[in-house]
């Protein structure tokens, strides 16, 4: 009933969103098929699906470790934020930008970026006891307001016509792309790599058994001689550098330069992703393929029939909301007490 869940709750959002269609006056069926079935129908659609399925599925690898600890982190977009400003400051500024060093130098630096964004709170939650909710949360919005202040200050481009980004990075600085007719480029192996070493982690080590067991029995864990504190530091800095790696594959893929639309949302959309593949490394593949589908259905209905990106967001909403109805159903059982007399 586990793996169940998430198909249960994928089926139960296709017929929300048809009663909220019929409601807005639009044939369900035609706009399902716009929503889910138009943006696959061509292979400029099927990479677009790679493309933004890497980045979730990446992010949401680096969460669920610390998920399956009970150690939320919800500031991956923050700490995505930060990974991208680490390595434009690396593509833009490195003294030689025609080495080939540049873009694993740019990686490194946005993954250690994540890494140090996401070691505030694990610092916090350690020795002050803090909720590394609303820590990491928080950290969201000042990662958010740092990236504008660049893009319309100290970084933007002279010769930008006064757009808030930056210049383009060296051509030594992108990740060259399989085809130029698409924007799907080599990125994606980066995250492959991920889903192999969160399974490796988290099925096959003993670190990551321990992760689990102090997430499933916090007790039992102490008792064994695990420390939380250790727990608290590799589920953050995993999601940490997880989402810091992805800024930097964002920005040296599809878009060139720093802007403050660097990411559509994937830190919280990967959240989901986490859960609908179960905290399981292959289970969150095929999440990030629905969730990618989510973000490209949304763009189409807004093409096509002129309705509002927005509908994304109501999407991601509804399934994240029917998923845990059907964890409460799963774990919980429904019993009528009889009132004593």
């Amino acid at each position: 009933m586990r793996v169940a869940a998430p198909i249960i709750a994928t089926v139960l959002t296709l017929i929300v969103g048809s009663i909220l269609f019929a409601v807005l006056g639009y044939d369900p069926l035609a706009t399902l098929s716009a929503f889910f079935l138009a943006p696959l129908n061509s292979i400029n659609g099927l990479s677009e699906l790679l493309l933004k399925a890497s980045p979730l599925i990446l992010i949401a690898c680096g969460l669920a470790v610390g998920f399956r600890a009970n150690v939320w982190n919800i500031g991956a977009e923050g700490q995505l934020v930060i990974g991208a400003i680490a390595a434009c400051g690396v593509g833009l500024f490195y003294p030689d930008p025609e080495s080939r060093l540049l873009l694993p130098f740019m990686m490194l630096a946005g993954a250690l970026a994540g890494m140090a964004w996401a070691a505030i709170p694990a610092f916090l939650r350690t020795r002050m006891s803090t909720n590394e909710i609303l820590v990491t949360l928080m950290l969201t919005y000042i990662a958010t307001l740092f990236l504008s202040w660049l893009v319309h200050g100290p970084w933007r481009d002279p010769a930008g016509f006064n757009y808030p980004q930056t210049a383009l990075l060296p051509a030594t600085a992108m990740f060259e792309p399989f085809d130029y007719s698409y924007r799907l480029n080599g990125s994606v192996f980066i995250t492959v790599v991920a889903v192999f070493a969160m399974w490796l982690f988290t099925d096959r080590s003993f670190l990551g058994y321990k992760m689990s067991v102090s997430g499933a029995a916090p007790l039992a864990a102490r008792y064994a001689g695990f420390a939380e504190s250790s727990a608290v530091w590799i589920g953050l800095l995993a999601g940490g550098a997880a989402a810091g790696i992805a800024g930097m594959a964002e920005l040296s893929g599809p878009l060139g330069q720093l802007s403050p639309q660097i990411s559509p949302g994937y830190g919280f959309a990967a959240i989901i992703v986490a859960f609908i593949g179960r905290l399981n490394a292959f289970g969150i593949v095929l999440g990030g393929l629905l969730m990618s589908l989510l973000f490209l259905g949304g763009e189409s209905v807004q093409m096509t029939l002129g309705l509002s990106a927005s509908l994304t967001r109501i999407f991601q909403g509804i399934l994240l909301f029917l998923l845990l109805a059907a964890d409460f159903f799963i774990f919980y059982r429904l019993r009528r007490i009889p009132e004593h007399a």
